[in-house]
């Protein structure tokens, strides 16, 4: 096993990334401390790991609340639902929340605990490739709104992040490749020798080769720890960790949350932010052609098929990033340099998504 901390004063928290960590009995109740626990899981994940997690704390007050799987679950309704349980269970200011799956199942989760009697504590237990290099660390809980994803919901910090990377054994390869969407991206925005290792073991990752994911996600989860902890509540640098959510949310939304998953929308989002820096003379053409081919090689879509550049452009402007001085991007100045400036004319940006 190896730890990661993300250092926020007294809510720092341990990001443990091994395989077997569902069968550590130890780690487990070291990490799950409260007597009262909610495991908020899927219906495709609960099957496969739930019983093996309820199993360690069989003596204590254990409810489970099982969520149907998929993005467009990740609503006011399900959130609703949640608080239920957690009412008519009697659940305590001392109770902990365990979200058991991938990153729809730890955002509601999160966004429960951050609301139930004003935050109670709760623990990411991480069981796709994606959740494990990215959503389940940083704090960030959401639901979404029809229109427009994350809109409602916390920053709100776990008090652990348990990572078994035995779970990716079970994870189905469309969810792999999703996940590899985020890990290729802390390679472009702060790390180009990481974005080359990537293009040397994208092969061996999709295979499980079990030493190229635990590199992979421990190097993600240092880049986003070290983030997080200079700026938690995304007012600059942590924005960086947004290259491609821009442009793949306003797809996510125009899709009905079912057409493609976060890190396929993100994966075209990025390829759209690096030719949309090509466009402005930033980087060259040949570094989006290695952006692609890294994209594809990996099982990504780069194109945003039949939405047409101005049903993106208005789901753009309902962009979390955009404020009173308008839309801002994570763009690219080079491979391992991500910059957020202001989005471009919207010319430039329509002559992009054209393409």
């Amino acid at each position: 096993m190896e730890t990661i901390e993300v250092k926020l004063a007294d809510r720092s928290y341990p990001i443990h990334i091994g395989a077997g960590l569902l069968a550590n009995a130890d780690l487990l109740k070291q990490s799950i401390a409260a007597e009262q626990i909610l495991v908020i899981s899927n219906e495709i994940v609960a099957p496969l790991y739930l019983g093996r997690l309820a199993s360690v704390f069989g003596r204590r007050n254990l409810h489970k609340h099982i969520l149907p799987d998929g993005e467009r679950h990740k609503t006011l309704g399900s959130f609703a639902a949640i608080l239920d349980t957690l009412i008519e269970a009697g659940f305590h200011r001392d109770a902990c929340i365990v979200a058991l799956g991938g990153g729809v199942v730890g955002d509601i989760a999160g966004y429960a605990a951050a609301s139930y009697q004003r935050g109670i504590d709760f623990v990411q237990v991480p069981t796709t490739l994606l959740a494990q290099v990215d959503s389940s660390v940083g704090g960030k809980t959401a639901v979404n709104h029809p229109r427009a994803k994350n809109m409602i919901g916390a920053f709100y910090q776990p008090r652990a992040v348990l990572t078994d990377t035995d779970t990716l054994g079970t994870l189905p390869p469309r969810e792999l490749a999703a996940g590899l969407a985020e890990v290729i991206k802390y390679g472009l925005i702060v790390d180009a020798g990481f974005f080359g290792w990537l293009e040397e073991h994208v092969d061996a990752l999709l295979a499980l080769d079990r030493a190229a994911l635990t590199h992979a996600i421990r190097r993600s989860c240092e880049i986003k720890a070290e983030i997080v902890a200079e700026d938690e509540h995304e007012r600059g640098r942590r924005a960086l960790l947004n290259l491609g959510h821009t442009f793949g949310h306003a797809l996510e939304s125009l899709g009905g949350y079912t057409r493609w998953l976060h890190g396929e929308a993100v994966a075209i989002g990025m390829a759209l932010a690096a030719r949309t820096s090509c466009a402005l003379g930033w980087v060259a053409e040949a570094d989006c052609e290695r952006i692609e081919a890294l994209l594809r090689r990996a099982g990504l879509p780069v194109a945003t098929g039949d939405f047409t550049p101005e049903a993106v452009l208005e789901r753009m402007q309902l962009d979390k990033k955009a404020g009173r001085d308008g839309l801002k991007l994570i763009l690219l100045e080079a491979i391992g340099r991500g910059v957020v400036r202001a989005a471009p004319d919207s010319s430039v940006l329509r002559q992009v998504l054209a393409a």
